[in-house]
């Protein structure tokens, strides 16, 4: 086993549809390897999969090892580019040491993590015995992770594979929770005098919700709103708002389609808008731009005080950072997402965010302001998708084992560290609590975005690393 066998994998994997919802043809996939490499494998009910590697001879009595990721990926792409995650292969180029993904999200979160596992078990390495879990939905809802019973997996060391910087573990994460606000609207006739036109805002960069929602960059989908709300005393009306799609995402792209009295003045107000929206993110997002155009789309328009609750209820939603962590510095406590606006439903608005925060308490408080926004405007608020937190344990026997190996074989200390992301290791303690975890991969950049590239390099450390650790795990 070396990197070129763990990225021959994952290449393998870039041409498997498995989007979040829709992983059978993955799961298809870890039943046959098991199969071809003659290896115990069992499915539970929800899809997740557990495929044994039996100690080698000499190392029964070493404790077993559970090497977990995940199966599905989010699929974002960019405006007009022509993909089908249910079909296309994934598009990639290697250049410059890394393999980047141009106009699409590449899957290296987690597929790579399940490529390093899916090569430790068709390797000849002495480790004693190796499950390795493969959880569906992650991306999502973590369903799989919320559905896995008790005693499918007998290891009580896990090593995550679903992190995203080589050299620094991971022993803790935050926890988090979905709000969804729904509205119901009517509609009327345009004003037969107005224009109709379409306002664009392209180009941001977006991110993880977690990991990236502390580095300022743009959320178009507030941002339009935001223009859509000072505009509406100008006698705007709107036919159509939407936005993102992940809830786990940073809104990247938003369109309004409109209808206003002076096209002209319109437009000039937007680009002046944008002009001074742009100049606050030039640092962080030096990509957005600002378009407005004439269009024909000639349908009818949301009635007035639906349109001023929907705008509003946007345009007012909380997103970004609410607190930093008083015991880890620089680590994000509390944030929240407005991740997506979607009106594909005839005669309904479905609004996405996502609260996350290291303290329950913190994240039930922020979701609660957000149902309190939305609901005072008229939105029906429901919260989904909870999932637990992880505290982290500096006495953890897996963190030892994997930062002397660490130190072993490259002479530096790694960084230890939590994160302000969801994993699933805090909801397998609440099924399994005397696990004992830590989370580690190699360096990927712009994950859940296009353009998400994984470097190489990192990626010979972090197979380096993990071979060793499981060859040699006591």
């Amino acid at each position: 086993m070396d990197s070129n066998s763990v990225l021959n994998i994952f290449k393998e994997i870039t041409r498997i549809p498995r989007e979040s919802g829709h992983e059978e043809p993955m799961t298809a996939y870890l039943q046959s390897f098991a199969v071809n490499h003659g290896l115990d494998c069992k499915t539970d009910e929800t899809g997740n999969v557990l495929i044994t590697k039996p100690a080698a001879p000499g190392k029964e009595n070493v404790p077993a090892i559970v090497l977990q990721s995940h199966q599905d990926m989010v699929c974002e792409k960019n405006a007009g580019v022509q993909h089908d995650f249910a079909k296309d292969p994934i598009h990639y180029v290697i250049e410059d040491g890394w393999m980047i993904a141009p106009d699409t999200t590449l899957g290296a979160d987690d597929g790579i993590g399940v490529a390093a596992s899916l090569a430790v078990l068709e390797s000849d390495l002495p480790t004693g015995k190796i499950e390795c879990l493969f959880t569906i939905s992650e991306e999502t809802g973590m369903d799989g992770a919320h559905a896995i019973k008790e005693g499918f997996f007998s290891g009580k060391a896990l090593i995550n594979l679903d992190s995203e910087e080589e050299g620094e573990f991971c022993i803790g994460c935050a926890g988090g929770v979905n709000t969804i606000a729904t509205y119901s609207y009517g509609t009327e006739n345009r004003n037969s005098e107005y224009t109709r036109m379409v306002l664009r805002i392209n180009g941001g960069q977006g991110g993880h919700s977690g990991e990236d929602i502390n580095k300022g960059r743009m959320n178009t989908i507030k941002t339009l709103a935001q223009f859509l709300q000072k505009e509406m005393p100008y006698g705007l009306q709107v036919i159509m708002i939407s936005g993102g799609n992940k809830s786990n995402a940073i809104c990247r792209e938003a369109a309004a389609y409109v209808c206003v009295p002076d096209a002209n003045a319109t437009a000039i107000r937007f680009k002046n808008f944008g002009i001074a929206a742009c100049e606050a993110v030039k640092d962080t997002d030096p990509a957005v731009c600002f378009k407005s155009a004439l269009s024909n789309i000639n349908e009818k328009v949301l009635c007035q005080k639906d349109m001023e609750n929907i705008i509003n209820g946007i345009a007012d939603c909380p997103h970004g950072v609410q607190a930093m962590s008083a015991d880890i510095k620089g680590l994000v406590e509390t944030s929240t997402n407005l991740a997506a606006v979607d009106m594909s439903a005839r005669g309904t608005v479905r609004v996405v965010t996502s609260q996350r925060s290291s303290i329950t308490a913190e994240c039930r408080k922020i979701a609660a302001t957000v149902e309190e926004n939305f609901a005072s405007k008229g939105a029906k608020v429901e919260h989904i998708n909870e999932y637990p937190g992880w505290k982290p344990d500096m006495n953890s026997h897996v963190l030892d084992v994997c930062r002397s190996s660490y130190v072993k074989l490259f002479g530096k200390e790694p960084i230890v560290k939590a994160i302000h992301a969801g994993l699933e290791c805090g909801l397998f303690l609440t099924k399994f609590p005397d696990l004992d975890m830590i989370s580690m991969g190699p360096t990927m950049i712009g994950i859940h975005a296009p353009g998400e590239k994984m470097e190489l390099a990192s990626l010979d450390k972090f197979t380096a690393h993990l071979i060793d650790v499981v060859t040699n795990f006591a």
